[in-house]
């Protein structure tokens, strides 16, 4: 028998039991209906997929039908298009065969047409034959009774002749060389004048003859005392500084500047007339001015070099011939302006290299540089020809250049045309009416060769040549220079000047010996 405990925990437990075994039961039914429906859906799945692959196969057929049908189609066209065109090739066959067909039977009336002109030919060379044999003939009879009458072999006679024509045709081919020669030398000498004329007309470059000194207008005549200072001071600091001679007179409102220097009689012009606008005049705003107006004129000088070049059309040039050629502005011979000639010389021989039909541009160049070494002459020993061709040389221009600069006054051999015409032209420019003064340029050399002399003894700084060359002053550096040495400088100068120079009356020599002390208040 059981107990209440066991039978309450019997009766606890059997309701699990149902529900396990109820669980059970409907997770396997659950199975079953899963199944079922798993089954169902893989039939439609399958009945799909069949019925995909029908419509497929049925669409790739269809496609396949029309694929054929278009390359029967294709091809139906293709070989109408071929029929066509081997019916016209064969028209075109047709068309030379009957071309060559006419050829052929012209050619064949052309060959018989030849063979008759053939015949023809032949006989009249038979009868040409017969003609010749009968002229020997008679030429030789004439020939035995020629002899008979002269007395003369064939060899004798024609010796006489030859002999007899070749005295006449002596004469006569002398009579025309002398003819000819005489008609070459007068147009050669028509054409170079009418070359050289027509380069002249088409240069016409005004001329201005250069002069020595400078005329500076003032206000007032009150304004020569301010320029002149207490004791001379402010004149004096602007000789030293300028190198120039300031010549302060009598005329009127005016103030004449002396120098021979052109770049130097230029630098005090510009100068002057500043600080007679700005009206202060002291020592230290004169030396002021002077360095500022140097350096504008060094702009000035570049400027009027590119300009030239510009004008002419000449382009490369290296920025130190550019600055020479600017610097020839400010130089004179026999008392002609040298950027000037040497503008007008590259527009001469210019023209005359067009006329004659060689390098226009060469010729240009070489005249516009042909006096470059006038621009350093002062400051090189040797002629001005061969200084201007070794600085072309070093700036590297071209060797048809270099020549014609260092030939154009002969100094070496003259080897181009273009070389020749720079010199023609270099003569025209300078022999021109009014064009140079000797004396100008003599004068010039006189001071140019009084400063450099004095230049060469050590310890000068500075030289310049004032008063027409009655005076040259002197700067020497303080550091290297006493005042017993100047003394003793002044009169070896003298004594050089007198060995070396040819000069009219007397000369001064003035050495000044200055020192600076210079300190800032801060």
């Amino acid at each position: 028998m059981l107990s209440e405990g066991e039978v309450s925990s019997i009766n606890t437990v059997i309701p699990v039991l149902v529900g396990l075994l109820a669980l059970v039961a409907g997770l396997a039914v659950g199975y079953q209906m899963a199944k079922k429906a798993f089954d169902a859906r893989a039939e439609l799945l399958k009945a799909d997929t069949e019925k995909v692959e029908r419509d497929a196969r049925k669409e790739a057929e269809s496609k396949a039908r029309e694929i054929i049908i278009n390359a029967k189609d294709e091809s139906h066209s293709i070989m109408k298009n071929a029929e066509r065109d081997a019916r016209r090739k064969q028209s075109e066959i047709d068309k030379l065969q009957h071309r060559l067909n006419q050829k052929e039977e012209n050619l064949d009336k052309r060959a018989e047409t030849l063979e008759k002109k053939e015949d023809k030919i032949r006989a009249r060379e038979e009868r040409s034959v017969a003609l010749e044999k009968q002229i020997e003939e008679a030429l030789a009879e004439q020939k035995s009774k020629l002899q008979e009458i002269s007395g003369f072999t064939a060899e004798q006679a024609r010796d006489y002749l030859l002999s007899s024509m070749d005295k006449e045709l002596q004469k006569e081919y002398a009579t025309k060389i002398k003819e000819y020669g005489d008609r070459m030398k007068h147009e050669s000498s028509r054409r170079a004048q009418q070359i050289i004329s027509m380069a002249i007309q088409r240069c016409g470059v005004d001329h201005v003859s250069e002069s020595t000194v400078s005329v500076v207008a003032l206000p007032s005549d009150d304004m020569k005392g301010r320029i002149i200072g207490r004791e001379g001071r402010n004149i004096r600091a602007f000789e030293t500084l300028t190198g120039v001679d300031l010549v302060v007179d009598d005329t009127p409102e005016a103030v004449v500047i002396s120098s021979f220097d052109p770049i130097r009689r230029e630098v005090a012009r510009l100068s002057l007339e500043k600080l007679v606008s700005d009206g202060r005049i002291h020592p230290a705003r004169i030396e002021e001015v002077i360095e500022k107006t140097r350096v504008e004129l060094d702009t000035t000088i570049i400027q009027e070099g590119e300009k030239a070049s510009f004008d002419l059309k000449i382009t490369d040039l290296h920025p130190e011939l550019v600055k020479l050629i600017g610097r020839l502005k400010y130089r004179t011979s026999y008392g002609q302006n040298v950027l000037q000639h040497s503008i007008e010389v590259a527009l001469l021989a210019g023209a005359m290299a067009a006329d004659l039909d060689v390098s226009v541009q060469l010729a240009k160049r070489g005249g516009l540089l042909h006096d470059i070494g006038k621009a350093v002459d002062f400051e090189v020993e040797g002629p001005h020809a061969l200084i201007g061709g070794d600085l072309a040389k070093r700036y590297r221009e071209h060797k048809g250049i270099v020549h014609i600069i260092a030939s154009h006054h002969m100094d070496i051999e003259q080897q181009t045309i273009e070389a020749i015409l720079v010199q023609v032209a270099d003569a025209i420019s300078g022999s021109r009416p009014g064009a140079r003064r000797e004396d100008l340029d003599s004068y010039i050399t006189r001071l140019t060769r009084l400063e450099d002399l004095a230049t060469e003894f050590e310890g000068v700084d500075k030289a310049f040549a004032i008063q027409a060359g009655r005076e040259v002053r002197i700067m020497v550096r303080p550091d290297q220079i006493d005042d017993d040495t100047a003394i003793i400088m002044a009169r070896n100068i003298a004594n050089k000047i007198e060995h070396d120079l040819s000069y009219p009356g007397q000369i001064k020599v003035n050495v000044i010996r200055e020192t600076r002390a210079i300190e800032y208040a801060k």
